[in-house]
């Protein structure tokens, strides 16, 4: 039974390129819908969905399989915010900070966000948020704004006191972060694509360009680039850094947060200043915000204090390095980088952050096995390691590994449990 006319349909729609989540998924979401729609052949589904519009996106529905938590990847938040404080804020008086996640998922990305934003001390009528995804089932949860544990996957879990609020089935996020955020359906390979929207001062479009082919790659780019405000910023996934160079853009060389613009509007100082911690105090919370409990919540770190590197007992001169060296990963600069760690282990032989870094170039150019056994690496080292643990449990979906995948998950939730006990 061939199943390369579904594959080939779906690269026509939504731009996905099958080996990049393995033929097998594909596969498995055509049989899914056979078996709701009762069609007894492939023929006979395909009849079936060129028969009725909606099945189109009931199949894309059982394609797309979500996965994301709050504040994944922390460092592009961090660099959002600094953006925000000390180049929009001060050229812009007045008016409205827009900002667009895409694609937005179950809305963990886009509330990660505007809580960044509420926590440096935007006001929310300051600033409005655009969540779009194709598939209108993630939509929905997000609207919802319910979330269970395996969303607060972060070692810092302070913003769940300040945001949400404890419910049956889970922790509901309250309205001063979600009111600034609207969740929309969009493709972003559609010609027409937001044609009529005015520009974003912030676009995040992470983990997404890995699944396009690179003609579909170069067509999602320049919608990004189009709608990006000449002063904006671009976060991308790390796997999609060395794509942007095709396009003109340029890094904003801020580490491990893979942000880019346009070269023209590069600032004069590309780590300017952080700003006074008195300015950054958080909001006050709202009446509306305040909950039954009497016990305290933690307060909300400054942008200073988000931002200070963290201090590892007899690691500084390591850090340093890794430091550096992720910063040359960031730029493209992937064999530099690559060289840079091999010389470190040569000296620090358990570095579990340089095996990191390792397994992150890996994952950049492609070499999946390869990256596989660095992460691996890294677990050994630090079981712990939540940021090894999602990026193997990525690449395994990717490869098909449905059971690999859900071990991973089910590691990460019994942390996770740990964690909140």
């Amino acid at each position: 039974m061939s199943f390369a006319r579904f594959e080939s349909l779906l690269h026509a729609r939504i731009g996905l390129n099958a080996a990049s989540i393995g033929a097998s998924a594909v596969e498995r979401a055509v049989r899914a819908r056979m078996r709701a729609c009762d069609c007894s052949d492939a023929d006979a589904y395909w009849a079936h969905l060129q028969r009725l519009p909606g099945e189109m996106q009931a199949l894309i529905e059982d394609v797309v399989v979500p996965e994301t938590w709050f504040f994944r990847d922390e460092q592009a938040f961090k660099a959002m915010v600094h953006f925000v404080l000390c180049e929009w804020l001060p050229r812009s008086l007045t008016g409205t900070l827009r900002l667009l996640s895409i694609p937005c998922s179950t809305g963990e990305e886009p509330y990660s966000m505007a809580m960044a934003l509420v926590d440096a001390g935007l006001p929310p009528e300051r600033f409005a948020i655009d969540g779009i995804d194709i598939s209108v089932r993630v939509i929905t949860r997000a609207q919802q704004g319910i979330y269970g544990r395996n969303s607060f996957r972060t070692k810092d879990g302070g913003f769940r006191d300040r945001h949400f609020e404890a419910i049956d089935e889970g922790f509901r996020i309250r309205d001063r972060a979600r009111a600034s955020v609207r969740f929309l359906q969009g493709n972003l390979v559609d010609p027409g694509f937001q044609a009529a929207a005015p520009s974003y001062d912030v676009i995040f479009c992470r983990n997404l360009l890995i699944y396009f082919d690179p003609p579909t790659q170069d067509r999602a780019i320049a919608a990004l680039v189009r709608l990006l405000a000449p002063q904006g910023m671009l976060f991308i996934g790390h796997s999609e850094a060395g794509l942007m160079a095709r396009h003109g853009l340029v890094s904003a060389k801020i580490p491990m947060a893979f942000a880019f613009r346009r070269p023209v509007d590069r600032p004069a100082q590309a780590s300017a200043p952080l700003p006074s911690p008195a300015r950054l105090v958080p909001a006050p919370s709202t009446g509306k915000d305040r909950t039954a409990s009497k016990r305290s919540t933690p307060r909300a770190l400054t942008l200073a204090e988000r931002l200070a590197p963290k201090a590892v007992p007899g690691e500084g001169r390591e850090t340093a390095e890794i430091a550096k060296l992720r910063d040359m990963a960031d730029r493209g600069q992937l064999a530099e980088a690559e060289a840079g760690c091999r010389a470190l282990l040569q000296h620090q032989s358990a570095s579990s952050d340089a095996l990191l870094l390792l397994g992150l170039i890996s994952d950049a150019r492609g070499d999946l096995q390869e990256a596989a056994g660095y992460y691996r690496k890294v677990l050994y080292l630090d079981p712990h390691q939540g940021e090894a643990i999602g990026h193997l449990a990525l690449l395994l979906e990717r490869q098909g590994d449905i059971a690999g995948t859900q071990r991973l998950r089910e590691r990460m939730a019994r942390l996770d449990a740990r964690k909140a006990g």
